[in-house]
């Protein structure tokens, strides 16, 4: 239903196309170092199979769609939605959840950009509401944190890296870490690689390694396709997804 809603509400509302090369935020772990052009909206969505098992639950997981929504607010400040319908089938006794995850509302906010110098720095912040489907719910208010390195490495690479903390309502909370390094292999063609993972209530830590592929098929319009695994623990997934950027024209 979120996500319905707001393909609607840009079908009704007038806009017209950003003529920059749209960043995103998604296949990669990595959260970009860059804001939402002002006034710009961007959905990047998708859809994720992901297979888990630790030994005692093993589980498939299917996301379709998984939707940000970023709006630019100022140059520097975008506000985020992110929503997602998940059904969980447990593999050993094949019971099957569907529903709505809890509701994330965030901002990020670009805190160094200057011309001359190769870096660039966010702080990127969601709080995860519980309003979702039951049996999917966390039924607590939680929060995820992010802070978004990125320097530009030539014409055609680049690399980011990100690390957080996350607290879901339980222990100590969780450390955050990821490092992508992309690079463009045709002019609308671009790959990357990405080692990523957490340390889960400062304690046990899990490693996975992901890599994907992007197509530009307009600057404001790209495709991916990407897959991850465990490096130290079972999972595995693929990802498909669509980005778009629509700037309101100022005129109007």
């Amino acid at each position: 239903m979120f996500n319905k809603i707001f393909f609607i509400v840009i079908l009704l509302y007038s806009f017209t196309i950003s003529a920059q090369t749209i960043e995103t935020d998604r296949p990669d772990q990595t959260e970009s170092s860059s804001t939402v052009p002002k006034t710009s909206l961007q959905i990047e969505t998708g859809i994720l199979i992901g297979f888990s098992d630790d030994g005692l639950l093993s589980e498939r997981q299917i996301l379709a769609p998984t939707t940000l929504v970023r709006y630019g607010l100022t140059k520097s400040l975008e506000i985020r939605l992110v929503s997602q319908f998940e059904s969980v089938k447990n593999r050993t006794t094949s019971n099957t959840v569907n529903g709505i995850s809890d509701l994330e509302i965030g901002a990020k906010f670009q805190i160094l950009k200057k011309e001359g110098i190769n870096t660039e720095i966010a702080f990127l912040s969601h709080l995860i509401i519980p309003i979702g489907s039951k049996n999917i719910t966390l039924d607590k208010f939680t929060t995820i944190n992010k802070i978004a390195f990125s320097h530009s490495l030539s014409a055609k690479m680049g690399m980011g890296y990100n690390v957080g903390y996350n607290y879901f309502g339980e222990g100590q909370g969780d450390l955050t870490y990821s490092l992508a390094l992309a690079i463009e292999v045709a002019p609308k063609i671009g790959i990357y690689f990405e080692p990523y993972g957490e340390v889960i209530n400062f304690d046990k830590h899990q490693a996975n390694v992901d890599s994907g592929i992007t197509y530009l098929i307009k600057n404001n319009l790209q495709l991916d396709l990407s897959f991850g695994i465990g490096l130290n623990h079972k999972m595995n997934y693929t990802s498909i997804g669509m980005s778009i950027n629509i700037l309101k024209d100022k005129s109007q």
